[in-house]
């Protein structure tokens, strides 16, 4: 059996070689899904402003006697977490995660699910007050739905705010290859101010080793693709806003075993709402972390009224990594300028790779199925995060059409080299040990 990519990461630092490759790598969108537009979405009839859903879908309807009523179909779909990396996953409506479902409190719906799976669903409506025949847990308040059938789930609506959808049928297995999905129910009377951008994430974690195309649904811990809408930095789209615009977003979390610190850069925000309900205004306080646990939602806003390019990403460091090699020995302070010299003599195989390296045609091919632990272009260089990352790029004026581009900062607001003449006036010493300034 030939040496695998993270055994040979576990005898050293390999990975470290592999950092600069996919930089060149663009974000291809799938046909049909979300990205942020240029103005905000016009509020509908029923007076709600429509979510986005970045890199996803909304799930259509049509209006029959005044119920509306859906259709879900869950099925194999070969899904792309970044440029590179293919997952043969479950999904629905071709897509994964599935559709963000939208609607307004008091609604009656239907919804139809067709099961494509070779093995039995259900669907659970999570957070939603429904019947208990409604439910969607298999043997307990339904029967599964068996491959090739399609069952009706009807209900209205009874409150307003955000859920999420899943099976409860060997969940374990059928959440872990996508099968997951938002529910987003808008006030029938909003109190307060609509959303200009009413951003949807829900939050993913899957475990594929680099040349594997299948997710691992028995994985209990070394989760290494870490996702917002099942799409992994480089890959993920992202949010925009102009100045003065009121930012909401929502977060959910069916990630298989981790809760997600989700950090803002830049900005303060007040967490509005859970999956329980909305938080009264006298409880809320300012954050710029939001704790999302297993199973919860978590939704914030604020007034994007500070300018530029602002991450946003899980505060778990592991978790702003791609396909990382978890038994990689620490390094710190090894001499590794032999390295590969030295791993060549033992390792065959990396002959293969570091002439694949080499060659001018595929300095930017990894593995076969994997990509960077880390890293894809930013405007000022190599930005070396992965995973469950992507920005937040406010503007005084949006393009009325095309990509927002990186933001240009003011050069006096623009972090630089200090000169030899600012260092001597302000009395800083670079070769100090301690840092301490002259009285």
């Amino acid at each position: 059996m030939g040496t695998t990519r993270r055994e040979l990461m576990g005898r050293a630092a390999l990975g470290a070689a592999l950092v600069g490759l996919g930089a060149r790598w663009a974000h291809a969108e799938g046909e049909g899904m979300e990205g942020a537009g240029a103005a905000p979405k016009p509020i509908t009839a029923q007076g709600y402003r429509p979510t986005t859903t970045l890199d996803g879908k909304t799930l259509p309807y049509r209006m029959v006697d005044g119920v509306k009523v859906f259709h879900m179909v869950a099925g194999d779909v070969e899904h792309e977490f970044a440029p590179g990396l293919l997952g043969r996953c479950w999904g629905y409506n071709g897509i994964v995660h599935g559709p963000t479902i939208e609607a307004v409190e008091g609604d009656h719906v239907r919804i139809y699910v067709t099961n494509k799976l070779s093995a039995p669903t259900t669907v659970h409506w999570h957070g939603l007050f429904v019947p208990s025949g409604m439910d969607g847990v298999g043997g307990l308040s339904q029967r599964p739905i068996e491959p090739g059938e399609t069952f009706r789930y009807e209900f209205t609506l009874r409150q307003h705010g955000t859920f999420m959808y899943h099976p409860h049928h060997d969940e374990m297995t059928q959440m872990a290859l996508g099968l997951m999905g938002m529910i987003v129910v808008h006030p029938r009377e909003p109190k307060g101010p609509l959303p200009d951008r009413d951003y949807v994430y829900m939050l993913g974690e899957w475990a594929m080793d680099p040349g594997v195309w299948r997710p691992d649904p028995n994985e209990m811990k070394d989760f290494n693709i870490l996702t917002l809408n099942a799409r992994a930095f480089p890959g993920t789209s992202p949010m925009v806003a102009q100045l003065g615009e009121r930012v909401r977003i929502r977060i959910g979390n069916l990630s298989a075993m981790d809760h997600h610190p989700i950090h803002l850069h830049g900005y303060a925000f007040e967490v509005i709402e859970t999956d329980g309900g909305q938080v009264p205004t006298s409880a809320r306080w300012p954050e710029t972390t939001v704790l999302v646990p297993t199973g919860s939602v978590r939704v914030v806003e604020f007034i994007a009224d500070n300018p530029g390019d602002w991450a946003i990403h899980c505060h778990m460091t592991h978790h702003i990594m791609n396909q990382m090699g978890h038994g990689v020995p620490n390094t710190a302070g090894v001499d590794v300028t032999q390295f590969d010299e030295r791993l060549m003599e033992h390792v065959p195989e990396m002959n293969e790779i570091m002439e694949a390296m080499m060659s001018g045609d595929d300095m930017d091919k990894p593995p076969p199925n994997g990509i960077p632990m880390i890293g894809g272009t930013g405007p000022r260089g190599y930005i070396t995060m992965g995973g469950m990352f992507t920005t937040l790029r406010v503007r005084e004026r949006l393009p009325e059409s095309g990509d927002v581009g990186w933001y240009d900062a003011p050069a006096e607001t623009q972090a630089r080299p200090a000169s030899a003449d600012e260092l001597r006036t302000d009395g800083v010493d670079p070769t100090s040990a301690t840092g301490e300034l002259p009285p």
